[in-house]
């Protein structure tokens, strides 16, 4: 991926993380658009960051999406680089009653949305010379957070769709790339103020440090989420599960 001179919509991309790497890749020369639900956080970034540009999106509404992408391929028609990083997380007892609805809105915010836009968008992303999709995870997908099940289980399954969705565009002109972030102070989850989160702007900093190294690695996973992301092939997956899930008090 060339780190400019590109036009990059990101979803999420009003705070946390989404926001971080809008502002990294528009100091890079890029043109950025954020999208999200929350139309004054959108606002407030772009309004702190001239030159970006925001577009309101409810990535849970299926026809939402399609009439997005319409309003992407119009108002952005160079459009070659997609991120889906928007996410929720909730914490779950499955000793209690279950709140379905928390589960069905994780799922078709972590899953099905970036299935959804990537589907519709993929055909814009297919005309220009090169293009880039890019699918936020967790490193959660690879060590789940056992109060947090759901969020987990989606994020396992965006790592394994893109690996799929990689292997289906081998032969074309759009690569697929995967962020695996670790544990980021930001507002999911409560984690903005806890000391055991990586801080976000050195996540943002050695992130775009990554993205910098030509070829760009299919996998951009700093430090702080290769104990996560390689504990299974290391042999290490149930001590680092225990070891967890025992520090966020879920014995």
């Amino acid at each position: 991926m060339n780190i400019s001179g590109n036009t990059i919509l990101i979803t999420g991309g009003g705070s946390g993380i989404g926001r971080g790497l809008a502002e990294a890749w528009q100091a890079k020369g890029n043109q950025v658009i954020i999208a999200g639900r929350r139309k004054a956080v959108l606002e407030e970034t772009v309004a702190e960051n001239p030159g970006m540009k925001y577009l309101t999106l409810d990535i849970e509404d299926p026809a939402a999406i399609k009439a997005f992408a319409v309003q992407v391929a119009a108002e952005y028609p160079t459009l070659n680089v997609l991120v889906n990083n928007a996410g929720i997380m909730r914490m779950e007892n499955v000793l209690e009653e279950q709140n379905l609805s928390d589960v069905e809105a994780i799922v078709t915010t972590n899953l099905l949305g970036p299935i959804r836009l990537t589907g519709a968008l993929l055909p814009l992303l297919r005309k220009q010379a090169h293009s880039t999709i890019i699918n936020v995870s967790s490193g959660l997908a690879f060590v789940p957070l056992a109060l947090t099940p759901t969020y987990c289980a989606t994020k396992a399954a965006i790592h394994s769709y893109t690996c799929s969705l990689r292997y289906q565009l081998k032969d074309t002109t759009t690569e697929v790339l995967e962020i695996v972030p670790p544990y980021v102070q930001t507002d999911l989850l409560g984690g903005a103020e806890d000391p055991r989160a990586m801080p976000l702007k050195d996540f943002i900093a050695q992130t775009m440090e990554i993205f910098n190294a030509q070829p760009t690695p299919l996998e951009n996973c700093v430090e702080n989420a290769q104990g996560l992301r390689f504990a299974e092939s290391t042999g290490q997956f149930d001590a680092v599960f225990k070891g967890l899930n025992d520090s966020f008090g879920n014995h």
